[in-house]
C-alpha cells in the first residue's frame, strides 16, 4: 500500500480533497514499532505526528513506582499531537502493544504546511481538538476509577 493510500484510508484524513492528502503524503513516512516499544517518552520534546495504520498502541501515565494505561489507540487513530505546538513537551508515554506501523509526520512540516493551506490548517485543528478531548476525558476516567468513582 502507498503512502497516498494508506493515507486515504485513515480516519483521521476522511475528507479531506484530494490534493490535501497529496500534501501530506509527500511529509509522511512510514514505521514500524515492535511490542513494548517506547515511542513517546513524558516530558520529551515531541517531534512527530503519527497516524497508527497497524498495529496498536497505549497511551500511559508513568511514575517512578508504576504506569498507567490512560488510553489505547488502534488503526485510524493518531498520537503526537503536541509535535504541532511550539515548545510543548509530551504529556503521556506511548508504548506500542504489538507490533505497530504508523505514518509519521514531523510536526514542523504540518504546522508549516497548514499555515500555508489555511483549509488543511482549519481541518486538521478541528480534528486535533477531538483527539486533545478525548486524552482529556480518557485522563478524567481513569482518575475518576482511581478515586473509587463509579463511571
Amino acid at each position: 500500500m502507498t503512502l497516498n493510500q494508506a493515507l486515504r484510508n485513515h480516519a483521521f484524513t476522511a475528507g479531506l480533497t484530494d490534493t490535501q492528502v497529496d500534501g501530506l503524503a509527500t511529509l509522511a513516512t512510514q514505521v514500524t514499532f515492535q511490542e513494548d516499544e517506547v515511542i513517546l517518552l513524558d516530558g520529551q520534546r515531541s517531534t512527530s505526528f503519527y497516524l497508527v495504520v497497524t498495529g496498536s498502541v497505549v497511551v500511559e501515565l508513568s511514575a517512578p513506582r508504576y504506569v498507567m494505561c490512560v488510553q489505547s489507540l488502534g488503526p485510524g487513530t493518531v498520537f503526537g499531537w503536541s509535535a504541532l505546538l511550539d515548545r510543548q513537551d509530551t504529556l503521556f508515554q506511548v508504548r506500542a502493544r504489538e507490533r505497530t506501523t504508523a505514518l509519521q509526520i514531523d510536526g514542523a512540516a504540518l504546522k508549516a504546511r497548514c499555515f500555508d493551506d489555511t483549509g488543511l490548517g482549519a481541518a486538521v485543528l478541528h480534528r486535533l481538538l477531538n483527539v486533545v478531548a478525548g486524552r482529556v476525558k480518557a485522563t478524567e476516567t481513569r482518575f475518576a476509577e482511581m478515586c473509587g468513582v463509579r463511571v
